[in-house]
């Protein structure tokens, strides 16, 4: 017998709600829409259509991996974010829509119609914070700097993609170590999960998320402590240092700045309310 798209997503949803995952139709619409080669809203009119048993296979396989928890973008290998697609990899952490908060204050922090921009992002993943900004100010270039060479291969792929390879470089390194010249903006996105707490976190993020992207020391801020020390010799006068916080961070992460003479200008919310993001200068 023939499966319809009906019948497969009325299958998939069971399956994925059996495994806890919540938003189950939806995830189950998206993956097979990826397949079909449409958009998720097409299979509202699209229901008694019929699905070729290789397509209808590959789907169940999909299903599988999700009741696993593992998250969607990974499974299709890409995320949106901000205005653009990311390729997202084993070595990359999963763009998150909270982050597109510290790209809404390097954007503030770099005038569009003033003159050339230097930008170093730190942690790059998968780029998408650095890409973003570079999307949006082309007098802008940067540099890209992650420890996984899993990592710095796709961010380049990603600027390859999007037509930003010309101004975006990505290198291999140990935070900001062997890092030289001065930028305009430093922006980050960092480890912040105290080491400890990985282990219960969603499985979407504990099982699939790399460590290495997690772990921010037993207090979840030995990252900043790093960024602390190095942004005063990497930022041009009236530079901003702009990096993602964990609930509850911002405090302690504006008083390691301030302590190593940057100047606290901003601590901005996300959409849920948290504090995201803190901003400083060296002024």
């Amino acid at each position: 017998m023939t499966d319809t798209v009906d019948a497969l997503l009325r299958e998939a949803a069971g399956v994925l709600s059996a495994a806890g995952v919540e938003g189950a139709r939806r995830d189950a619409r998206l993956l097979l829409a990826d397949l079909l080669g449409c958009a998720a809203g097409d299979l509202l009119t699209r229901g008694d259509a019929a699905v070729d048993a290789a397509t209808a296979t590959a789907f169940r396989a999909r299903i599988a991996r999700r009741a696993d928890r593992e998250p969607v973008s990974r499974i299709l290998g890409r995320r949106g974010f901000w205005r653009h697609e990311f390729l997202v990899g084993p070595e990359t952490l999963d763009p998150r829509p909270d982050t597109e908060t510290v790209v809404e204050l390097a954007l503030e922090a770099l005038p569009e119609a003033q003159g050339h921009y230097s930008v170093l992002d730190l942690g790059t993943g998968t780029g998408c914070i650095l890409l973003s900004i570079l999307g949006d100010r082309p007098n802008a270039a940067g540099l890209g700097v992650d420890i996984a060479p899993g990592a710095v291969a796709l961010a380049a792929e990603n600027a390859r993609r999007l037509g930003l390879a010309d101004r975006a470089r990505f290198a291999r390194g140990d935070w900001a170590a062997a890092v030289d010249g001065k930028f305009d903006a430093i922006v980050s996105n960092p480890p912040y999960i105290p080491d400890a707490e990985v282990p219960g976190l969603d499985p979407e993020v504990s099982r699939h998320d790399p460590p290495t992207a997690l772990k921010g020391g037993p207090d979840g801020l030995y990252p900043y402590r790093v960024i602390a020390k190095e942004a005063p010799r990497l930022l041009r006068s009236s530079g901003s240092l702009i990096v993602e916080v964990g609930a509850g961070q911002a405090d302690d992460v504006a008083t390691l700045f301030e302590d190593a003479h940057l100047r606290v200008t901003d601590v901005r919310r996300d959409l849920t309310g948290i504090a995201r993001c803190v901003r400083a200068t060296n002024e």
